[in-house]
């Protein structure tokens, strides 16, 4: 089969929720409506009925399938089993491509790619973080461990595939300068997100929306929200949308402080139906990496308040007005007292639409994704293109 023609692209993830589920989405529709034969390797202990109605709707670009079996967070001995059911699923599959997104899922792109590769086989590996293991101190025994299970990992891809720039350097600073090739690839999204959102009539002041757990922020949410109330000197509004491990801490500091009354909580619904409940989208992550909540709001024309972390600065600009310190409440309420008494305060801080999308669009992702594996397929000349 020619080089140019249809690849057969297997991606491979741990958790199908949050930012990584949203990428690989839409890459398994870019490509297979580039017709490319995609499937999917991930986890089958996380997610729920939010997640089971995701995955229905991209069946249909799954040509090759969509594979769950139970792979933990945490390393352990459970792993040999995953990654020995995971072979025989992907070798079956004859795959030319295996992308591995996040730390779980970018070992097994590398370990069952490699050992393709050693019967001679045409297998492209590669790997994105999506922040992951990223955010691991090195100073730590966990994070040690994990940092150089990256080097060692690093030697049986072929290529690591960044979201931004600050992954990047990220990476150099924490497990050392890439010694296989590296290329930043934006994340991306759907043209038929790049439509205006208009606020309801009831809609509230401030919006999270995202995983319920500490990484993420809501207790900042919630205590900032509470000092923004106070420096306003009125009642305000707010929505927490999500689910996560940490809801129920969330719920008794909400009441704690008297606030239940004016940050109301939902579960996890889809972010352009979220949007149209809010005239702000606040990010008080304490790490990230290219949260594509930030991407979808600014599409949607929502003002989004973040933390200065990841690669947030890189799409609202370093310079943005509309930037916290991470972890500080007092600073992120500062930013959100800002956003609802400026009546200019759209227009300070959303970015140029067109070179927005032109930069973030999943389009320009997918297309540089696939020139990528083809590059890489083409430094393999002489193997067989595929297992039997």
């Amino acid at each position: 089969m020619a080089d140019d023609g249809p690849l057969r692209i297997i991606h491979c993830f741990r958790s199908p929720i949050g930012g990584i589920f949203r990428h690989v989405r839409d890459l398994a529709e870019f490509h297979a409506k580039a017709g490319h034969d995609v499937g999917i390797v991930c986890d089958s202990l996380t997610g729920g009925s939010f997640e089971d109605a995701l995955f229905d709707e991209i069946r249909p670009y799954l040509s090759l399938g969509l594979v769950r079996l139970p792979i933990s967070r945490a390393v352990s001995l459970r792993d040999i089993a995953a990654f020995r059911h995971s072979y025989r699923e992907i070798k079956s599959l004859q795959p030319d491509v295996l992308h591995g997104h996040g730390a779980k899922g970018g070992a097994i792109a590398r370990l069952i790619g490699s050992a393709l590769r050693v019967n001679r086989y045409r297998v492209a590996r590669l790997y994105s973080p999506h922040g992951g293991s990223l955010h691991y101190d090195r100073r730590t025994v966990t994070g040690l461990s994990i940092l150089t299970a990256e080097r060692l990992l690093e030697r049986l891809g072929d290529s690591l595939v960044f979201v931004c720039d600050f992954e990047r350097d990220a990476y150099a600073t924490k497990v050392g300068k890439p010694r296989k090739r590296a290329e930043r690839i934006y994340n991306g999204i759907h043209d038929r997100d790049f439509e205006i959102v208009h606020p309801r009539e009831d809609a509230v002041d401030f919006l999270y929306i995202g995983m319920l757990r500490d990484l993420k922020g809501p207790d900042v949410f919630v205590d900032a929200f509470a000092r923004t109330e106070r420096l306003v000197g009125r009642p305000l509004s707010a929505l927490m949308i999500g689910d996560g491990p940490d809801k129920e801490k969330y719920e008794n500091m909400m009441l704690r402080w008297g606030l239940g009354r004016r940050i109301a909580m939902m579960p996890a619904m889809r972010a352009r139906e979220a949007f149209a409940l809010t005239r702000n989208v606040v990010v008080p992550s304490r790490a990230e990496a290219m949260p594509y909540i930030v991407l979808e709001a600014l599409a949607a024309r929502k003002p989004v308040i973040a933390s200065r972390v990841g690669g947030i600065p890189e799409v609202l600009g370093q310079n943005s007005i509309a930037l916290a310190e991470p972890g500080d409440a007092d600073s992120l309420a500062n930013v959100m007292r800002e956003a609802v008494n400026d009546p200019d305060w759209f227009h300070k801080v959303m970015p140029e639409p067109q070179t927005f999308k032109n930069t973030f669009s999943a389009s320009t992702m997918s297309s540089s994704l696939l020139d990528l594996y083809r590059d890489i397929l083409a430094g393999q000349a002489g193997g067989k293109r595929y297992a039997p």
